[in-house]
């Protein structure tokens, strides 16, 4: 097994790092006390230098303007980049739009392509993911109350969405809807295209979490849908397709999450030992001196070293043998990084103390945003039901019994 980075990926690994640095980490201090709006002018004077030296778009292939990295090299990009809350951003790879690209790139026809894809993979507009609904549990998605009924040669759209992540200014909406409530359960929703100025589409509200609602991209809205009607020509792959699409698109979406939660990882556990070097207890008496703040460091860093391996190994499966090969693997990924990450973040703010849930730095923007990553995309308990199933089958144990499969959950910011 060669676990080495090829030369040139590990410079352009140090130049993004570098960018960073230099040119976002400056902008984290507006997170959360100002609109997102002011940031937007700050932040595309980034996305043009990224632009310039070839690095936007690295998940999407040449033909689209895109880097065209395997999903293997663009993890190692969304690493760095996950030490910002805004690298995704700044590199036009950011959920949910980086999703939704992979969706119209793959199911769209070429008029979907042209009107909806291209805009996006240019970074002129936005768009959002409407899947999780809230009188409905997340961890079920075959189960949702959103009708689409068709009417001549339009789909009429009624039903509620939540966490729509990114609605607030997005040009667009990819819907999940039911259009056929009597065909079995995995064949009852479509997925259609609904541009966000189409009457009956009404954004009701950006919802408060941990006490911040958020605006524009950095924002999960409520959505009302109301006689909105859809052209027919908006049905974004084939009728019915629609849980087979979202789970497509959801594999390589949770290893760009694992990715890019090993580069919170990373960036808390840098301001963890930046703390244990340089804070004194007393005069002479560092605080990395204590025995617990070692063992925080050193049990940081192996289990960052073993998530990191294991989403790695997950991104190689399925450039090499495809998502369905790799489910377990996605699976593992998706609730074992995001409890590592949970747990660097808290030692990193225990051990900055009063400062760390501040907004001085930008621990606490992680702590409320990331706690979230134990739900979206399948919450923890449902993952570990999967692999212990598949497990147990190995061992001549029956797979009858309750359960609904590994799917996605409330924030779709995938």
């Amino acid at each position: 097994m060669d676990f080495a980075i090829p030369e040139p990926m590990q410079a352009v690994l140090a130049s993004i790092r570098e960018l960073l640095e230099r040119e976002v980490y400056p902008l984290e201090s507006a997170l959360g006390s100002r609109p997102f709006a002011e940031q937007v002018p700050a932040l595309e004077a980034v996305r043009q230098e990224v632009k310039s030296r070839g690095w936007w778009a690295p998940q999407l292939p040449r033909s689209c303007g895109g880097m065209g990295l395997s999903l293997l090299e663009f993890g190692l990009v969304g690493e760095e980049l996950g030490r910002s809350p805004l690298g995704h951003y700044v590199f036009n790879c950011q959920a949910p739009d980086a999703g939704n690209m992979e969706l119209l790139r793959e199911f769209g026809t070429e008029a979907q392509r042209q009107r909806w894809l291209m805009p996006l993979a240019r970074g002129e507009i936005r768009s959002c993911f409407a899947m999780t609904e809230p009188d409905f549990p997340g961890s079920n998605p075959v189960w949702m109350g959103t009708r689409a009924v068709r009417d001549g040669e339009d789909h009429v759209l009624d039903g509620r969405k939540w966490f729509a992540s990114a609605a607030d200014g997005a040009a667009f909406a990819i819907v999940m809807a039911v259009t056929d409530p009597e065909a079995e359960p995995h064949r009852r929703a479509s997925l259609l295209i609904v541009p966000a100025d189409s009457p009956g589409f009404h954004r009701v509200r950006n919802i408060s979490c941990m006490g911040h609602a958020g605006d524009g991209w950095a924002s999960h809205a409520e959505l009302a849908f109301e006689g909105c009607r859809v052209p027919r020509e908006n049905l974004l792959g084939a009728e019915g397709a629609g849980f087979a699409m979202a789970q497509a698109r959801l594999g390589p979406g949770r290893i760009h999450h694992a990715m890019r939660w090993i580069g919170v990882c990373r960036r808390a556990f840098e301001l963890l030992c930046q703390r244990a070097a340089t804070r004194e207890l007393g005069p002479g008496d560092p605080f990395g001196s204590r025995q617990t703040v070692q063992e925080w460091i050193a049990e940081s860093q192996a289990a960052i070293e073993a998530a990191r391996l294991l989403v790695l190994h997950a991104a190689w499966t399925i450039d090499t043998h495809g998502a369905a090969a790799a489910r377990e693997a996605i699976s593992l990924v998706k609730f074992h990084v995001a409890g590592v990450m949970q747990q660097v973040i808290d030692r990193a703010i225990q051990a900055h103390g009063a400062l760390g849930i501040s907004d001085d730095t930008v621990l606490s923007w992680f702590y409320r945003q990331e706690r979230a990553a134990r739900i979206y995309d399948g919450p923890d308990e449902v993952h570990k039901a999967v692999v212990a199933k598949r497990i147990l089958k190995q061992y001549g144990a029956s797979s009858r019994g309750a359960g609904v499969g590994a799917a996605p959950g409330p924030h779709t910011r995938n």
